[in-house]
């Protein structure tokens, strides 16, 4: 009798995180797939992998461990060809106003997407989920600096095009 209240009990702790952590993990999956489809599929291939292998009981780092195991699933499935993105509904009361906010957002969603792969990853994963340097590292499996590094340059570009665009939509 031990051993099912043992189990009972490891059931409802694991039926905890995955209320917990389950959009967590859905928002990383879907930063790297960009694909909400596929992001269900890696949140549900990440809980039933750690439950079987009890992975999940010996988790120092809960949001670092999840979102090491949702990455590296997610990153397994990218397709050769980019997904395309939905299309973003505005919640602008005044039609010119939302024109200019979806045509803005559009600009800036296109500039992230086409980042390449290591720079958009690690800015969607810090921008996004909020992750600090050292916990994308964990999840990328690279060392911090370079994580500094990419996430400085995927700025640097992203401003620099944006400035760009500004400059020529004034007429510069």
């Amino acid at each position: 009798m031990r051993d099912a209240a043992r189990e009972s009990l490891l059931v409802t702790r694991f039926e905890s995180l995955v209320e917990r952590q389950a959009k967590f993990v859905f928002r990383v999956a879907y930063a790297v797939l960009r694909n909400p489809e596929g992001a269900e599929d890696v949140v549900q291939e990440t809980f039933l992998k750690l439950y079987r292998n009890r992975a999940w009981e010996g988790m120092e780092n809960e949001r670092a461990f999840l979102a090491r195991v949702a990455w590296r699933i997610a990153v397994e499935r990218i397709p050769r060809r980019g997904a395309e993105l939905p299309e973003l509904v505005s919640q602008d009361a005044n039609p010119e106003d939302a024109l200019l906010t979806s045509d803005w957002m559009g600009a800036v969603h296109r500039l992230v997407d086409a980042l390449p792969e290591e720079l958009r990853q690690v800015l969607a994963l810090s921008g996004i989920e909020g992750l600090n340097s050292r916990e994308i590292a964990e999840v990328a499996g690279i060392p911090e600096g370079t994580v500094r590094t990419r996430l400085q340059r995927a700025r640097q570009l992203v401003k620099q095009k944006l400035e760009s665009m500004g400059r020529s939509a004034c007429g510069k």
